[in-house]
Formats: structure tokens, C-alpha cells, sequence
């Protein structure tokens, strides 16, 4: 029974058998030496792809991939053909993909190079979507983790044709808008960095959690604050000097760093860091102060690392998933680095729902919308 206002390929009834469907997919993914180094967006993009494919459509394949407009989606190509055949375009538009497209037979698969090589793409440019919409019948946006961006194939192109939402954007709308209303005692964690860019999200959701933990980079920025000599630890350019937040009582820091100064790591409480010294994760006796109100929760939201997890600093974002993952909370977890530590312990089945999107997640548990999802509800309208 659909119970959401988003217009859904699986709930539209359309015969589409010989049907050319354009769709944007999760296809940004990290490549290290030619080959996709993580499989999780792909194996998210094969619901509504498999879905298209077992009603004979004729899928076209979109998605932009790293952040270099040189950078190709060829990898993709390479390791998309364990699940299903497939052709590659290495153009977007023009000749030789439209000479590829009217080859297509039912069921056929075709993917187009990086959406971003034509700056067109980025400027929501509507020529640019026009090039796109005259290769297919029906549109439909699967990529959640982009609909934050206004580019031209995630929202000029709904102008243009029937469009629809895909499945795995429907479950990603789905189970976020849940946490959004959740079941109590709520427990948010937000790790990573760039505080200025998160504060209303934390402003909002000391209304709707019991408790936010601060974790990260981000928790820098309030030890900053606080006085606290931070050394040369990454902060913001937030200010929180005059901030309500420093002092009230939802939010939880920790209560002791690991720190870093010419290769050699302490552990230290967060008002003892010395000069020149960088906190890199956030230490132990934080996760275990955490475990309690993880017990408890009965909902866990949960993005972003609670250290340097890319550069060797992992520690305690594990220990953090492991605690999660045995606790009997509505888990939904977002952010790349948080869903490769869950996937790296094989722990995926124990949380209710990983996210593909990080910013777009942000954003949309911020502001409750997204820009494509705005124009795919107007193209409704």
C-alpha cells in the first residue's frame, strides 16, 4: 500500500516491455587501480535495475562517479558484469550513444560514461537534459546519495519525461523518514567533520533525540570552545564560543582523544592535549560511557567516523559498530566511511538499514526534501 507522496516506478502499473527507461543510478563508488574497491552502491542499484530488466525494458544506465570530470565509469562497467550483461558507452550523448541505444533489444543494459565529463551536467543545464530525455521514454532517479544536488539529471530532466522514484531511493526516503519520528529513548551519533555545515542538523534533532553524541572532528570544534588546547587537530570554521550548545545537556562528548605528536599515540582526556599534538579517533573509555545509552535506545541514528578512519584510525568507529550492532535499536546508519567500517566486520544484517548517501542523508534529515525529490514530486503535480 504506498503511504508516501513520491511517484514510484514499482507502483506504476506501466507495461514496460520495449520501453526505453533512462535511470540515474548509485554508481559512485571508490575505484583504487582500475577496479571498484567497494560494492555496496552496486549491489543497491541492482533492485530497480533487475526490476526494469525481468519487465523487458531497455535500461540506460546514468551516474557520475568520483570528483575529476576525467574520471570514468569503466570500472563500474567491468564489475557490474558479474550480475548481469551489459554494453558500455564511452560517450554520453551523441552519435555513438544513440547508435548504441537503437541496437538494444528487451532486457538489454546499456551504461553511459561519467555524467560530470560534460560541465553541463553540474549546472542543471536544461539542453543538456534534453540530449538525455531524447534517448528514452521513462526516467527514474535510484541515486538518493546525489538527490542533493540540483544537476541536470537528477532534476531539469524531470521536466522532460514520465519520472519516477527507483526502489532503492524509495527504501532510502523510507527508512530515514522513520528516524525522523522515532521510537524513545533516541540516541543520534554524529562523527566526521565540517561542524558548520551540521549545526542546524544538530540545532533540529536536540528536539526530536534524547541524546546527540558528538564524535569525530566535529567534537574538536566544542573542545575548542571549551578552551581546551587542541594542538594541530583539524576543526571548522564554525565558532561555538558564545554557543547554547556547549552547555546543554543532550549533547555528549567524549570523555578521552587519541592523540598523535611525531608518530607516537597517547590516549589522553580532552582537556590535557599538548601543544603540536593532532586527535586522530576518540578513545576508549568514550565508546564505553556510550554502551549504556546504546543498550537503551530503542532508535540509533548514526553518521560519519569517530576518528581518522581513512588514515589508519579506525578503533573506535569499530568498536562503536560492534556496540550497535548487538543492541536491539532501530539501527540506520549513512556516510561512507561509517558503512565500510559495518561492512568490514561483515556486520551489515545486524543494523536495520545502511544508507548509500552521506551529504544527501544530512541534508534530507535536515530539511525533511532534496532538490531532485522536489522536482520528481512536481513532475507529479
Amino acid at each position: 500500500m504506498q503511504d508516501h507522496n513520491i511517484p514510484s516506478i514499482a507502483e506504476a502499473n506501466l507495461n514496460l516491455q520495449g520501453v526505453y527507461v533512462l535511470v540515474r543510478s548509485p554508481l559512485n563508488v571508490p575505484v583504487e587501480n582500475h577496479k571498484v574497491s567497494n560494492a555496496f552502491r552496486l549491489k543497491q542499484a541492482l533492485h530497480t535495475i533487475e526490476f526494469l530488466r525481468e519487465r523487458k525494458a531497455r535500461v540506460i544506465l546514468i551516474s557520475h562517479i568520483g570528483r575529476e570530470e576525467q574520471e570514468t565509469l569503466a570500472p563500474v562497467y567491468e564489475a557490474l558484469q558479474e550480475y548481469f550483461p551489459l554494453s558500455f558507452c564511452p560517450e554520453i550523448t551523441g552519435a555513438q550513444a544513440t547508435s548504441m541505444r537503437n541496437s538494444m533489444q528487451d532486457g538489454d543494459v546499456l551504461l553511459l560514461e561519467n555524467l560530470r565529463r560534460d560541465p553541463r551536467e553540474t549546472e542543471d543545464d536544461a539542453g543538456f537534459a534534453q540530449e538525455l530525455a531524447a534517448l528514452a521514454d521513462v526516467y527514474v532517479n535510484d541515486d538518493f546519495a546525489a538527490s542533493h544536488r540540483a544537476h541536470a539529471s537528477l532534476s531539469a530532466i524531470c521536466a522532460l519525461l514520465p519520472s519516477y522514484a527507483g526502489l532503492s531511493f524509495l527504501q532510502e526516503y523510507t527508512e530515514l523518514s522513520k528516524v525522523m519520528h522515532p521510537p524513545h529513548p533516541a540516541l543520534f551519533i554524529l562523527g566526521g567533520a565540517k561542524f558548520e555545515t551540521k549545526m542546524p542538523l544538530v540545532e533540529k534533532y536536540l528536539d526530536i533525540y534524547d541524546d546527540i553524541f558528538i564524535g569525530g572532528a566535529l567534537a574538536n570544534d566544542f573542545f575548542k570552545a571549551k578552551g581546551y588546547e587542541i594542538g594541530d587537530s583539524l576543526v571548522s570554521s564554525a565558532s561555538l564560543a558564545d554557543s547554547a550548545l556547549l552547555a546543554h545537556p543532550k549533547i555528549k562528548l567524549p570523555v578521552d582523544v587519541v592523540v598523535v605528536k611525531d608518530g607516537v599515540s597517547r590516549v589522553t582526556t580532552p582537556d590535557a592535549i599538548l601543544p603540536k599534538e593532532v586527535i586522530l579517533d576518540i578513545g576508549p573509555r568514550s565508546i564505553a560511557e556510550l554502551e549504556s545509552s546504546i543498550m537503551r535506545a530503542r532508535t540509533i541514528l548514526w553518521n560519519g567516523p569517530m576518528g581518522n578512519y581513512e588514515h589508519g584510525y579506525p578503533d573506535q568507529t569499530l568498536a562503536l559498530a560492534r556496540l550497535i550492532a548487538a543492541s536491539e535499536a532501530y539501527s540506520v546508519v549513512g556516510g561512507g566511511d561509517t558503512v565500510a567500517a559495518i561492512e568490514s566486520l561483515d556486520l551489515n544484517a545486524q543494523y536495520s538499514f545502511l544508507s548509500t548517501a552521506g551529504g544527501a542523508m544530512l541534508t534530507f534529515l535536515e530539511l525533511g526534501s532534496l532538490p531532485a525529490l522536489d522536482a520528481l514530486q512536481r513532475s507529479h503535480n
